[in-house]
């Protein structure tokens, strides 16, 4: 629930500002006092007697609103809001505010605010791939504000692809995140693995897994959201790492060790959600391998077990490990907690709908010394991160009494 919690929700002039309408009308059941702006082309779109209508309160649509006492409702606005939206925004707002224009209502209010901004992108799909938008939506993210990525489908012009905005539900989820974030890891340092490794088998091709890396950055994300300071090591993905992270890349389970190695020391939390290879070629071909006639028998040999390394040094630190198992899970991943000297470790299996690799959910089981196991529902996984943030801090308290 969102009672008396206090969201400005900005509208900008594109097709799916009636869309915000809906929007609104979700948060207000949820119990959230609701404030509208409108920039002069949302208006072309959609009328503030709407909005009026669905909120209960005056809309604002210019910068000196004089029913409204005059020039600076905006700075009131922005003093009072616990979080502003934009839905739409739109590819001209989102560069305006990139930039730090302050040229109406919306974007004055957006620039006097301190509470977080999420932005919520539509427009054409050829807009959208245009670099010069990219640009501008990687600087919201440097200045350390939210998006929700637009989903795919058809669009107002008749064409088919990314750009369209994204399901309101999934809007409403992202607020309630916003909302609902905690400082408790202020001063906290967290080191965070994620994605596969890669290891070369010849100039072209190499052994991998079909991590993502979504468990690992989702973790990193929440960790930084609630205060902590987040270095996130991870191997090839096409996952966009939140502002203010740490971001290591590497590719092979050789570099991922080193790089653990090297941070680990400057940190008192470790997440280990990389799924690391087991094994890797004994030898990389100097040339391409020729497809031949007869079968080819592949040496392997093993990768080093970089969770069980590094709890031989653990300390005082808190491990959280990862098993990826498709049958007898709870077993083989108690072996695991104990061998690798873990806190706890976060148990799923892949052939479970909504779990597993490259979606956005998980269905996780979480073992924890002493502790009965744990079954989770399905939740997305920033959710899983969320709880798993807070269950760690359960933990170190009931170790500390």
């Amino acid at each position: 629930m969102l009672t008396n919690r206090k969201v400005v929700v900005g509208v900008t002039g594109g097709i799916a500002a009636y869309k915000a309408a809906e929007l609104v009308r979700q948060l207000a059941r949820l119990g959230a006092s609701i404030r509208v702006i409108m920039t002069p082309a949302a208006m072309e779109f959609i009328t503030p007697l709407t909005f009026e209508t669905l909120t209960g309160h005056p809309v604002l649509t210019g910068l000196f609103p004089h029913e409204q006492g005059g020039g600076t409702v905006h700075i009131e606005w922005a003093r009072w809001a616990e979080c502003l939206v934009i839905c739409p925004a739109t590819a001209n707002t989102i560069a305006r505010a990139a930039h730090g224009f302050a040229d109406n209502a919306l974007t004055t209010t957006l620039l006097a605010t301190t509470a977080p901004i999420l932005f919520c992108p539509a427009m054409n799909r050829q807009m959208y791939a245009n670099p010069l938008y990219q640009q501008n939506e990687k600087r919201l993210f440097e200045h350390g504000w939210s998006v929700v990525a637009p989903g795919s489908g058809e669009l107002a012009c008749g064409e088919v692809g990314e750009g369209r905005l994204a399901e309101i539900p999934e809007i409403v989820e992202a607020v309630r995140r916003l909302l609902s974030r905690k400082h408790d890891y202020q001063g906290r340092r967290v080191l965070v693995t994620a994605g596969p490794t890669h290891e070369p088998l010849d100039p072209v091709r190499y052994l991998g897994n079909r991590s993502t890396g979504k468990m690992g950055y989702a973790l990193a994300e929440m960790a930084a959201l609630r205060g902590a300071g987040v270095t996130l090591v991870t191997g090839p993905s096409h996952e966009r790492p939140f502002s203010g992270i740490k971001v290591v890349r590497v590719t092979t389970a050789a570099e991922m060790s080193e790089a653990v190695q090297h941070h680990l020391p400057d940190c008192d939390l470790l997440f280990m959600a990389a799924a690391v290879s087991d094994y890797r070629p004994a030898a990389v071909a100097a040339q391409k391998i020729k497809k031949g006639e007869e079968e080819i028998i592949l040496p392997l040999t093993r990768t080093e077990d970089i969770l069980r390394s590094a709890g031989l040094s653990k300390g005082g630190r808190t491990h959280v490990g990862f098993s990826v198992e498709t049958g007898e899970e709870i077993p083989a991943s108690l072996c695991k907690l104990e061998e690798k000297n873990l806190d706890m470790i976060v148990v799923n299996n892949p052939l479970e709908p909504g779990a597993g690799f490259a979606v956005d959910t998980n269905i996780i089981t979480l073992l924890r010394r002493g502790r009965d196991p744990e079954k989770w529902p399905q939740m997305s996984k920033q959710e899983v991160a969320d709880r798993l943030l807070t269950a760690v801090l359960e933990w170190e308290k009931e170790k500390s009494l």
